[in-house]
């Protein structure tokens, strides 16, 4: 893997059996998209978005810490917790999922079009995921004024988008020697996408079928 990238998980290595998606697996790779992909954006107006989706990690974090049998996999998870009448978790991770697929989508519109500007590439990104969701509640309701909140948050960090070619050279970068090639640094990170993109997919499935809620909006 490049070499900033290797001490983290990624989601193609997460594993996903007949019982759903492995808990502690896609908790560890969620962290390592904190510590590594959100961090190299580089700019302290992201620290709101990160915050956020660290603080969704913990929900399901802690869901499952407290109840270990019950949460091996997010499905698994999500199914106790619903027949136990609680939700923070539940909710928590649709948030979580609806964060990842906003930083998976931007970057594989950065991965399809390598003369695009990574700010066009999260604007992106954001329009086809987060941003219905943001602006598809009420005008006047309190959840429609905290979804404007939330999508303010996340359009300010955008608009503070590093240089293309600042975030990739961060990316490659080796503490230890020389950075890795573009041609290694395209593998992992198109593996890393597509892995997300099969877990989100598979999640969005799940959360649809049994009426937990939506990864992305319906039109």
């Amino acid at each position: 893997m490049a070499p900033f990238l290797e001490t983290v998980k990624s989601f193609n290595d997460v594993p996903i059996t007949d019982d759903g998606v492995n808990t502690v697996a896609f908790l560890e790779a969620g962290d390592g998209e904190l510590t590594s992909l959100m961090s190299s954006v580089g700019s302290g107006a992201f620290s709101p978005v990160i915050n956020d989706i660290q603080g969704n990690i913990t929900k399901v974090r802690e869901r499952h810490d407290a109840t270990p049998s019950q949460s091996g996999t997010l499905e698994v998870l999500v199914t106790n917790e619903k027949s136990n009448k609680v939700g923070s978790a539940t909710e928590g991770l649709m948030w979580l999922l609806r964060s990842l697929a906003f930083t998976g989508k931007s970057l594989q519109q950065a991965q399809s079009n390598p003369s695009e500007d990574l700010k066009v590439a999260f604007t992106n990104g954001y329009n086809v995921t987060l941003g219905p969701i943001h602006r598809g509640s009420g005008i006047f309701s309190i959840q429609g004024a905290i979804m404007r909140a939330a999508g303010l948050m996340f359009n300010t960090a955008i608009g503070y988008c590093p240089p293309r070619k600042s975030f990739y050279e961060k990316l490659a970068a080796n503490p230890n020697g020389e950075p890795c090639s573009q041609e290694v640094l395209d593998k992992q990170l198109n593996d890393w996408i597509t892995g997300l993109d099969t877990i989100i997919t598979r999640m969005d499935k799940f959360y649809t079928k049994g009426k937990h809620g939506e990864i992305f909006k319906s039109a």
